[in-house]
């Protein structure tokens, strides 16, 4: 808002992680937070789970970013702000009460994009060693016969589930949209 000649070098971070494969993230975290570093996450369970969240964050970025930055740019959102400032609004409240409920299924989507990723996601967690959906998949797979297809089965219908989510909550703001 108050800089908008940062937009392309933003894009072009957040479009980053699309470009390094997630392989090398998790090389380059091992090898800068080994147990000899500065700061040794690798040594301890909760510091591989700080790791392995922030790599899904990582990955995540350039599909959330996309998503709100969309939704965001549907919106007059100059507009909005000034409306709200003269009215007496604080930022906080600019940002919870009037570009929040605008953007919501933007935000929406990227988070099921971002869980989407999380679930579907085998590198980060098996080089680090994490309990993850994506490993417990292949461990499932490759010792059991029957029970990976009833998981594919129920992470196929959860992801349905999310995406009713967002219809359902598309055509909630809709209506509200139309009645106003």
């Amino acid at each position: 808002l108050k800089l908008p000649g940062l937009r392309p070098y933003i894009e072009f971070v957040t479009l980053l992680p699309l470009v390094i494969p997630a392989i090398v993230i998790v090389f380059g975290y091992i090898r800068l937070y080994n147990t000899s570093s500065w700061l040794p996450l690798t040594g301890t369970a909760m510091g591989t789970n700080v790791l392995l969240m922030f790599g899904y964050a990582t990955l995540a970025l350039p599909y959330m970013y996309r998503a709100v930055d969309t939704g965001l740019r549907t919106i007059d959102v100059a507009t909005l702000t000034e409306a709200a400032q003269s009215l007496g609004a604080g930022w906080g409240t600019i940002l919870f009460k009037v570009i929040l409920p605008n953007v919501l299924v933007a935000v929406l989507s990227g988070a099921f994009l971002t869980f989407a990723i999380v679930i579907g996601e085998f590198t980060l967690a098996a080089l680090l060693n994490r309990p993850a959906f994506g490993p417990y998949m292949q461990l499932l797979g490759a010792n059991r016969a029957y029970e990976p297809a009833a998981l594919a089965v129920i992470a196929f219908a959860i992801t349905w589930g999310c995406l009713a989510l967002i219809n359902l909550v598309s055509r909630f703001q809709a209506s509200t949209q139309r009645k106003v």
